[in-house]
């Protein structure tokens, strides 16, 4: 069944917090004998449709699975036709991107990348800082464990120099030292490409997030089939642990 957004907008309750892991494009590419950064091509476009859709839908926060710390294991070529990708997309978005009422972030160690990424990487979350509308999560270079792990050492350099001791530590104690901190928690993780699995997305903060999984290849996930996550999304009873 698919909903459309008027559905979605008149009977659904929009999720707070999306997070989706972009899946799918080798083998999209793969399907249609095409070289794998075509694949990669097809997901940065749709990338920027799904993103405006979610914020003209009402979506506060999108956080979306760009890059992975795994994914510099990849071929060398494919690993360079995808930062190019981010730094064309980077550009456009300080030319075009800006119009949006969006604010961008960039979730990861980013200081792994090119120093002219890193530039322009600074310069779209600066020029998007004034924006009120939905925050855009990029997760580049992110990987949920490495994310906890900076999280705990930064709490272990905290205890040593005396800015706090084990027993002040508690969940809010770690969340707070997150790329998401003061951000609420997904409720709604999607993931194409048929993929049943988290991949190392956001592992703290999705305790208690509801998963959607569809048998669709990321280049060919339309904003009607973010209209039926969300509505999946609303079919089920959250219960947070309780009854």
């Amino acid at each position: 069944m698919l909903f459309g957004k008027k559905a979605v907008l008149q009977h659904q309750e929009i999720p707070a917090h999306i997070g989706i892991i972009m899946d799918g494009n080798g083998r999209w590419a793969k399907k249609r004998r095409l070289p794998r950064s075509a694949g990669h091509k097809a997901g940065a476009s749709n990338f920027r449709t799904i993103t405006r859709y979610a914020s003209k839908i009402g979506v506060k926060y999108l956080t979306m699975y760009a890059f992975s710390t795994e994914n510099w294991s990849r071929p060398d070529d494919e690993v360079g036709a995808l930062l190019l990708l981010f730094k064309q997309y980077l550009e456009e978005a300080l030319r075009d991107f800006m119009d949006e009422n969006i604010r961008v972030k960039f979730i990861g160690d980013v200081t792994k990348f090119p120093p002219d990424l890193q530039k322009l990487i600074h310069e779209v979350e600066e020029a998007s800082a004034p924006k009120t509308g939905m925050v855009l999560n990029l997760a580049m270079n992110y990987g949920g464990r490495a994310e906890i792990t900076a999280a705990v050492k930064r709490i272990a350099e905290e205890v040593r120099w005396g800015a706090l001791t084990p027993d002040q530590i508690e969940e809010k104690t770690v969340s707070a030292r997150l790329y998401t901190a003061g951000q609420p928690d997904p409720d709604l993780i999607v993931r194409p490409s048929g993929e049943q699995r988290i991949s190392n997305f956001l592992l703290w903060q999705s305790a208690y997030s509801e998963f959607v999984y569809f048998d669709i290849l990321w280049p060919d996930f339309r904003p009607r089939d973010l209209d039926e996550a969300i509505a999946i999304y609303n079919s089920r009873q959250r219960r947070f642990g309780g009854l």
